[in-house]
């Protein structure tokens, strides 16, 4: 089937919200496309197939109302697991439903993407598969999918280990597919410097928690506002899987359990409070947070980040900070 022409096009800026687990909400997701950046829904936590409907035709419904009006109205990215393709179950259920949305991109995660980007590219979507390593990226190009999302150090929840300065030019040099990147990006600058780097959208999750349209709990948004990136912990011993972490989001749920911080670390697994889960309760963050201290909207961030992304892409911009 024949991909919609142009899809980027209508972009404010090269920039795409993350899909977040507990953050990336209906409402989140809506704010982002009409402030004119791409928006990562993380559906694949959706259970509720009625509810996983519901989402999708709000978003049908939102961009067919802004193109009727003028209004810009940036594509949104659903983000299931790779092996969606092979779920008969609600996997593929809600496959069919974006299928019948003809969702533009579809962002995968976790596993094999060739059975997804031969579903996904049926009805005409671009699959952009989320990796960390070389080797994933390897893999996922044999595959057959149209973009990359490289996960950076640095970023926030399942983060990287490779920095953003080696990682987005190796994987350029092998790709000339759409790359995104992400980790402790928070700035137009950021932005600027991973598209110099090789990238064509930069990836940004951190900043977008703390917003009022962000479903992370007000406490979780505060806390990014508040704390530095030393307060950033990179740790498997929450989950099992390295992550990063707010200190002191960890330090509330660990409690009177007697693990010290040095086991965070270490990757000793820490025993939580009764009651307490990892995302939903032990909040994550990027490196980025020491970047953020505000709670605003979306649409003041992206007027901020277009304003700090024209700024540093000024031709002579470098020569302007040189004594």
């Amino acid at each position: 089937m024949d991909r919609p022409p142009r899809l980027f096009e209508g972009l404010r800026l090269p920039l795409v919200c993350a899909p977040m687990s507990y953050v990336s909400t209906l409402s989140l997701t809506l704010a982002c496309c009409r402030a004119g950046i791409v928006a990562g829904w993380q559906g694949g936590l959706v259970r509720d197939i009625d509810e996983f409907a519901r989402i999708i035709d709000a978003l049908v419904e939102a961009e067919e109302a802004a193109r009727s009006e003028g209004r810009l109205f940036a594509p949104p990215a659903v983000n299931l697991p790779a092996g969606s393709a092979m779920d008969a179950g609600v996997g593929a259920r809600r496959l069919d439903l974006c299928a019948k949305a003809k969702i533009p991109i579809v962002i995968s995660s976790v596993g094999d993407p060739t059975e997804m980007a031969g579903r996904v590219h049926d009805w005409g979507g671009y699959l952009i598969h989320d990796v960390s390593t070389v080797r994933h990226a390897e893999r996922a190009i044999a595959a057959g999918v149209d973009g990359l999302m490289l996960t950076c150090a640095g970023a926030g929840g399942l983060t990287g280990r490779l920095t953003p300065l080696a990682f987005v030019p190796k994987v350029r040099s092998m790709f000339d597919g759409v790359i995104l990147a992400g980790g402790g990006i928070a700035t137009g600058a950021g932005i600027a410097g991973v598209l110099a780097l090789g990238a064509d959208l930069a990836v940004m999750g951190t900043r977008f928690i703390a917003t009022h349209e962000s479903g992370a709990v007000a406490g979780h948004k505060q806390m990014i506002a508040d704390v530095g990136m030393a307060d950033i912990v990179a740790s498997d011993a929450i989950t099992g899987v390295e992550a990063n972490w707010i200190r002191p989001s960890i330090e509330s749920a660990v409690g009177g359990s007697g693990a010290p911080p040095a086991a965070w670390d270490r990757g000793q697994r820490v025993t939580l409070r009764d009651g307490v889960r990892a995302w939903r309760d032990v909040w994550s963050a990027g490196q980025s947070a020491g970047l953020i201290d505000d709670v605003p909207t979306v649409a003041v961030v992206v007027d901020r980040l277009a304003w700090e992304f024209e700024t540093a892409t000024r031709p002579e911009a470098w020569r302007a900070r040189l004594p």
